[in-house]
């Protein structure tokens, strides 16, 4: 029986996960869980599924669900709630899918407890990846990749020793714009952004995956994963999304992974390795499909791209800039406050401005990530 604590239970990545435990109740028991401001689906869940411990985001949500919850479940809330939920003593693994750097330290208190990860939060990893490595290093932890386009890598190198390992390449959808020109994006509205032709996700992460940041992030996070230089790590648009990434080794053999586009495949995947379980998930046929298509990525179409290589390669806080000034622009833009071009000219703005530490603390990390933030805040584009 694995034991389970999910930081983001009501996200789209949190509510699958639940979806797989609910499907293999003999194999997991959901120990504690973390969420946000809405009260009503997670009271659901607490209902359903019974753990041990809950948090919520403020004292204001957690006086909203007090009575309502169930004999033996006990309430935190804040920061350290989550961090709680993370290092809950009963727990082995910990899902981490809640959106944005808030992640980092609740992670990071999960990694030191010995806890294995369920990596669905990607920003850990771009804003602090020399931090969480090391201390997975220090504790004998591993990360397993819940991304679709990580976990089809990490499954691609089952076996293999990394020194034949040519390069990886993470597939892309190209999101909501994928046929569109840049000339065609000035004026799209929130709605048009929100249309992801493949995937059911949460507004930011569809937002990213129409910027293509997302593919940005996930470049950076492949190469604290598995360990290997951004020269060798490429980029390929698929628009299918049934290639969910693939390894090319020294001898010229490429080895794919390929799936319906369903997260909860790479989610049980990744509780229950290294052994698998049947999933419910619609199955591949590719009789159907038909036709594949993949064409290379043009970094001048993508610049969020471009931005998250050049960050990469620089080291340090950059990313940390990269990923903190492309949060805010993206709420900006939800709010309306902003185009759909100016979250680009945010984060251009803030690389450009920043200048690098190249090995920061997490004191050192959490200054840039307040700083950036404010200052893309306030940016007036």
């Amino acid at each position: 029986m694995k034991r389970i604590s999910i930081l983001g239970s009501t996200g789209s990545i949190g509510t699958q996960t639940l979806d797989v435990v609910a499907n293999h109740p003999e194999h997991f028991q959901i120990e504690a869980m973390a969420a946000g401001r809405n009260a009503a689906l997670f009271l659901e869940q607490i209902k359903q599924f019974r753990p041990k411990l809950v948090s919520v985001q403020d004292k204001a949500t957690a006086d909203l669900i007090r009575s309502e919850l169930p004999q033996g479940t006990r309430l935190v809330y804040g920061e350290e709630g989550l961090i709680e939920v993370a290092a809950h003593p009963t727990t082995d693994t910990v899902v981490t899918a809640v959106m944005g750097s808030v992640g980092l330290k609740s992670t990071l208190a999960a990694i030191n407890m010995g806890k294995w990860i369920g990596l669905a939060n990607k920003e850990t990893l771009v804003t602090a990846g020399h931090l969480v490595t090391a201390a997975a290093a220090r504790n004998n932890v591993k990360l397993m990749p819940i991304d679709s386009e990580h976990s089809a890598i990490f499954q691609c190198l089952n076996g293999e020793p990394r020194r034949a390992v040519q390069s990886i390449t993470l597939t892309a959808s190209g999101g909501s714009f994928r046929d569109v020109s840049r000339a065609e994006l000035e004026g799209v509205s929130v709605e048009q952004a929100l249309q992801h032709p493949n995937w059911s996700m949460g507004a930011k992460i569809t937002i990213d995956s129409a910027t293509m940041a997302n593919k940005g992030l996930e470049v950076i996070e492949a190469h604290w994963l598995f360990g290997l230089p951004y020269d060798d790590i490429h980029v390929m648009l698929h628009p299918e999304s049934i290639i969910h990434s693939y390894v090319e080794y020294v001898d010229g053999a490429v080895i794919a992974q390929l799936g319906t586009p369903d997260m909860r495949v790479p989610i049980q995947y990744a509780l229950t390795y290294p052994e698998r379980l049947d999933n419910p998930s619609p199955r591949l046929n590719l009789a159907q499909v038909g036709t594949l298509h993949f064409r290379e990525l043009d970094m001048e179409r993508y610049p969020m791209v471009r931005y998250a290589y050049e960050s990469g390669k620089l080291g340090g806080t950059a990313t940390t800039v990269f990923n903190a000034a492309n949060e805010v622009a993206v709420a900006r833009f939800l709010r309306r406050e902003i185009s759909f071009l100016d979250i680009e000219r945010i984060v251009e703005l803030a690389l450009e401005r920043h200048h690098v530490v190249a090995e920061p603390t997490l004191e050192v990390i959490e200054e840039t990530d307040r700083r950036t933030r404010q200052e893309a805040d306030q940016a007036i584009i």
